[in-house]
């Protein structure tokens, strides 16, 4: 186990000396910003790597797509239980998740359950779904007006499509404590969009690889990746659920490029990394709003 700190700035100096350790042994290009929550102040950055750095983001913008897609359901623009159509035309044939697996369509599905899938498998047809009622103009202006004009899904000719888009370490960490601090989205979006992120079916191949389940349970996770790309970002709550650190990581140019498994170099430092993280705050208290977790368990049917 590693060292625990037992104030703020302690902390940020033992995930500082992590962070360099891990991607002085992954290799490539980092790109990095990590905070630490400090209760008598603002958030310490603990990591500052080129973090204002226009990076693609990957599959980590699926946070900013569901945040847009969340706001119009604050809005009353949209509600999650609305269906959508599930075409052949629209299904991306062989992409991640689950949508390209049934091959039985026509179907339909909700939309809580297109962005459930989006967060927790990553799946890419959910993305071609939530642009059915969230065009990527009025996307990008969502986010612009909340505060995050770097973080931009890249349009393409189709009105309801897009790229996975853009956005830096900074704007991304930004995001996430928005999003914790409540400032985001409303209560019940913030906690569907939470809900999610820290299901035990999200990202485990990094930074909450090498934790048990209650403490995968602290983190809320989500991954990006593509072409040489290992991207990921989340945060790490109390014991209490209160959040205590913040974290985006974008890799690139690392060896083996293929391997889109865990045994990739930058998945590989990012999982070390999460397991120094999480003991270098595990003796701190969190600030702002507490997330308490709500438990989730394996069944056997019936």
């Amino acid at each position: 186990m590693a060292p625990t700190a037992g104030t703020p700035a302690q902390a940020a100096a033992l995930v500082a000396a992590a962070y360099q350790q891990r991607t002085t042994e992954a290799g490539g290009s980092w790109q990095a910003y990590v905070s630490v929550a400090d209760p008598a102040g603002p958030p310490l950055a603990a990591v500052a790597d080129e973090p204002d750095r226009l990076l693609e983001a990957y599959s980590v913008n699926k946070i900013a797509v569901a945040t847009a897609v969340l706001d119009k359901v604050d809005r009353g623009l949209l509600t999650l239980t609305q269906r959508l159509d599930v075409t052949t035309a629209i299904v991306i044939p062989g992409g991640d998740g689950i949508f390209s697996l049934d091959g039985a369509y026509p179907s339909s599905v909700t939309l809580g359950h297109a962005l459930a899938a989006l967060l927790t498998v990553s799946d890419d047809t959910a993305v071609r779904l939530c642009g059915l009622v969230c065009p990527a103009a009025e996307l990008n202006a969502i986010l612009v007006a909340k505060g995050f004009p770097k973080t931009q899904v890249q349009p393409v000719a189709n009105p309801n499509r897009f790229y996975l888009g853009t956005s830096t370490p900074r704007e991304t960490n930004g995001l996430l404590r928005a999003l914790v601090a409540g400032t985001l989205l409303a209560p019940a979006s913030t906690a569907f969009l939470l809900r999610q992120l820290r299901a035990p079916i999200a990202h485990t191949d990094g930074v909450r690889r090498i934790m048990s389940s209650d403490e995968r349970a602290r983190v809320a996770a989500k991954g990006g990746w593509y072409a040489d790309a290992r991207n990921e970002a989340g945060v790490i709550f109390d014991r209490a659920g209160a959040p205590v650190l913040t974290y985006a990581l974008f890799a690139a140019g690392q060896s083996d490029p293929g391997n889109f498994g865990g045994t990739h170099p930058a998945v590989t430092a990012r999982a070390k990394m999460g397991r120094s993280f999480l003991d270098a705050v595990d003796g701190l208290t969190g600030s702002g709003t507490a997330h308490p977790v709500t438990r989730q368990r394996p069944g056997n049917g019936g």
